[in-house]
């Protein structure tokens, strides 16, 4: 793993004692959540194990790693102990901000499913999950990802409760949900992520998301904020245009399919697992909209568009609904759909690396604490990789041997 974070100048060595002292860093920062030392050494070890080698994080795997007879404190930790889950996920939040802000940054939204079986474990049924490709039993999380140019990690989660688990209070208070948490959507969960983010003073310029947040609450959300966004939408999604030539009308596959060939572009969304990204793309304006009429703190006219990617090998398209600045290029609107693809690989390198999947814990409290220590997990990590590959490698003095000849000669050793 060690050297999967070096591209730059650092070293082995300097990577290391880098990665040790985060480690003790990201320790001190979590140390004020816990009221025992015990249950901060329990905390302090749970991290140690998920940044391991083991494969499987479960609770007799990280006991293991921490030298414990059994599972019983990594459980307490998650289950009957007493601190505050949203209380860690702000100082992951405040941490990733610290080491990857960048005003241009974009906050990814996204859901991936947990596999469960039976029906006690908070918020389980069955339900669609991507993870899987269909409906199955399992949890489903809504996850914001803070993306910039130095990096990407989680900064914000949350449990979706279907209305089958709101509308039971016997099963939510066996699950231990707070009395204060009703029914919400996903696209209102995302929402809220928003607005804390916001609260908090999170530096990004843009949300991107998939068509699960694409119209209606987030939108809102977003504008009021004077927050740009690339959101994805449904192609029966309508798109209306007013003082364009010719005028825009219809569905968003009927607009793309009427797009002459001078309308596409082919542009990288990004470097992907493969190289580049390409695709051909469409921006259509539709509006320009007085900032002062939706409140917006930023000042003069913004856009609203449609962005069309299209598939070079089978010509299937994706759309998007777009809010920006007036003048927004084609490229920053590609660069900030393709960072939709960063939570994708944040959720795979969460699940197979740290763990994310691995929860043994029913309760809501055991979800929201496992997740938020991976999320620190992969902050950690994530800060790790920015901060070595930008190693400055150390100088060493050339020396040069000196020749035999370039002493005196004999002629010049015996003169007086």
């Amino acid at each position: 793993m060690i050297q999967d974070l070096i591209s730059g100048g650092g070293s082995v060595e300097d990577t290391l004692e880098l990665w040790a002292s985060s480690l003790r860093d990201v320790k001190g920062r979590i140390r004020s959540l816990f009221t025992q030392a015990r249950v901060a050494a329990s905390a302090g070890d749970f991290l140690d194990a998920l940044l391991g080698g083991e494969p499987r994080k479960t609770g007799w795997m990280r006991a293991e790693a921490a030298g414990d007879p059994g599972p019983w404190r990594q459980q307490a930790l998650l289950g009957r102990g007493r601190w505050d889950a949203d209380a860690l996920r702000d100082v992951v939040r405040d941490y990733v901000v610290e080491h990857l802000a960048a005003d241009d940054a974009v906050l990814v939204i996204d859901e991936t499913g947990f596999l469960k079986q039976g029906r006690t474990s908070c918020g389980v049924g069955r339900q669609y999950t991507g993870s899987a490709g269909k409906i199955t039993n399992c949890q489903i999380g809504v996850f914001a990802t803070y993306v910039s140019h130095k990096g990407h990690a989680f900064i914000d989660r949350a449990l979706y409760l279907p209305k089958a688990w709101t509308s039971d209070p016997a099963r939510m208070q066996a699950a231990h949900v707070p009395d204060t948490i009703t029914f919400a959507t996903k696209p209102a969960l995302a929402s809220a992520m928003i607005g804390r983010a916001i609260d908090a003073g999170v530096p990004f310029a843009w949300v991107a998301a998939d068509s699960v947040y694409g119209v209606g609450e987030v939108e809102n959300t977003l504008r009021r904020a004077g927050l740009g966004y690339v959101l994805g939408v449904n192609s029966n999604h309508w798109f209306g245009s007013w003082s364009t030539v010719p005028l825009i009308a219809g569905e968003a596959k009927d607009i793309a399919q009427g797009l002459p060939a001078g309308a596409w572009q082919r542009l990288s969304a990004g470097l992907g697992t493969k190289g580049e990204r390409l695709y051909d793309w469409a921006y259509c304006p539709l509006a320009d909209l007085d900032a002062e009429e939706f409140g917006v703190p930023a000042p003069g006219p913004w856009t609203r568009g449609l962005l069309i990617r299209r598939s070079i090998d089978d010509g299937e398209c994706a759309y998007c609904t777009t809010w920006c600045p007036h003048g927004t290029s084609i490229d920053t609107l590609v660069r900030v759909e393709g960072t939709r693809w960063r939570i994708e690989e944040g959720f795979e390198t969460a699940k197979n690396e740290f763990g994310l999947d691995h929860n043994e814990t029913r309760s809501w409290h055991g979800w929201h604490r496992h997740v938020s220590l991976v999320m620190l997990a992969y902050a950690m990590m994530a800060a790790v990789r920015y901060h070595a590959n930008t190693i400055t490698p150390k100088k060493t003095k050339c020396q040069t041997r000196k020749n035999s000849s370039d002493g005196p000669s004999r002629k010049s050793g015996v003169s007086p």
